[in-house]
């Protein structure tokens, strides 16, 4: 069974088309990097795949499920990560991701939320509000976030804005873990190297459809 099967996605805003057609079948356990310029429908596809933004036209099913009849049941599947990590400012990071495993339905979070923590190394800033955070820090309890309900597809959309050195080396090792673990990442990024660099396919989109796509290998 493939993880994501995407059947003629399109998507516009008003006149415009922001994707013109995007088929794509990942399998369970890929690591596919997604590049594509600025505007080219990279960040589109992946909010729609997570059930963020509703396409105009196709089909898309995460895990057999198709998005569109059971958004609710595909979310359960899915940990996605942008540039907005989707925290709420004024509570710590303890609070977030206690209010993200209630949404979950996760029983008895502390011990995974500590561990997690650990890992992304803000175990020391686990009471301070989250809005004195810089946008590194930010990222780093986003990757938690992220990992939090063990997801089966992880998207990340641009992952390395505006991480230091350190976190970047902490989600390499989370994302080699994930990926070991037979966990399906989809992941979109400038930075060629970092793209490439455990991926198993690669895929370019422009101008809102897929026009490239080979083995990373």
């Amino acid at each position: 069974m493939f993880a994501l099967e995407s059947q003629d996605i399109r998507k516009t805003f008003g006149h415009f088309t922001a994707l013109s057609g995007v088929t794509l079948n990942v399998e369970s356990g890929e690591f596919l990097a997604l590049f594509g310029r600025n505007g080219a429908g990279k960040t589109t596809f992946l909010k729609i795949a997570a059930t963020l933004v509703r396409h105009t036209h196709g089909k898309l099913r995460v895990e057999g499920v198709d998005i569109s009849e059971e958004p609710e049941r595909a979310r359960r599947h899915i940990g996605f990560l942008s540039h907005n990590t989707y925290l709420y400012r004024d509570l710590n990071p303890v609070e977030n991701l206690r209010f993200f495993a209630r949404l979950y339905g996760l029983k008895n979070p502390d011990q995974r939320i500590e561990s997690l923590l650990d890992r992304v190394g803000l175990r020391r800033r686990a009471s301070d509000p989250v809005r004195g955070f810089s946008r590194g820090l930010h990222q780093r309890l986003g990757i938690a976030r992220v990992m939090l309900h063990d997801p089966s597809l992880i998207l990340l959309d641009e992952p390395y804005t505006g991480l230091d050195a350190n976190a970047v080396e902490i989600l390499n090792q989370m994302l080699d873990e994930a990926s070991a673990a037979g966990k399906t990442i989809i992941l979109t990024t400038h930075d060629v190297e970092q793209g490439l660099r455990a991926a198993t396919r690669a895929a370019i989109i422009e101008r809102g459809k897929v026009v490239f796509i080979s083995s990373a290998k």
